[in-house]
């Protein structure tokens, strides 16, 4: 139904567009919803370092939305992968900081990283991992592709089972020392 007067906007004020396209977008991500909801609660309880970290996120992903030739509303699992870089970022910038001996600057960066890893899948185990490795390493051996030349392969079918689940970096530095 479309509204064509104010009476008609006023009198049905509960209706939702969620999940309805509107000049061409499409609604917002829940996770973003959810990062924006936790970025209030953070102003409201004045917690400083939280609701910085929320809101470089939540700038990191606008600046995704609008690079290219146009900008698009990201879904949840391109507002996952753009979090996680976030995340790699803090802990990258952290070690840097411990190896320089500046502690105070490597404990903030951890404490972003805290932060964003709320968001983030629920990292796969190791050993659950290197399962997953030596399985796809078996069924590249079957397909006659072995040693250095079946880790384009392995790491394709491992990254196809554990998603985000997994470091892309862990994962490729598993297989090569499992086909070495």
């Amino acid at each position: 139904m479309v509204c064509t007067t104010l009476i008609d906007v006023i009198a049905k004020p509960n209706q939702s567009n969620a999940g309805k396209k509107t000049n061409g977008v499409t609604k917002m991500s829940s996770l973003k919803d959810q990062l924006k909801s936790d970025l209030t609660n953070a102003m409201k309880l004045r917690n400083d370092v939280e609701t910085s970290t929320l809101r470089m996120t939540l700038a990191a992903i606008m600046n995704a939305e609008v690079a290219g030739a146009e900008a698009v509303e990201l879904t949840n699992e391109q507002v996952l992968t753009v979090i996680s870089a976030e995340a790699k970022k803090r802990a990258e910038s952290a070690d840097i900081y411990k190896e320089a001996g500046r502690l105070e600057a490597e404990a903030a960066e951890r404490a972003e990283l805290v932060i964003l890893e709320r968001y983030l899948p629920a990292q796969i185990s190791d050993a659950d991992l290197e399962k997953i490795v030596d399985s796809a390493i078996a069924e590249a051996t079957k397909q006659g592709l072995t040693g250095p030349k079946a880790m384009g392969a392995v790491v394709k079918v491992v990254r196809a089972q554990v998603g985000s689940s997994a470091d892309g970096a862990k994962i490729a530095h598993l297989v090569k020392t499992k086909l070495a």
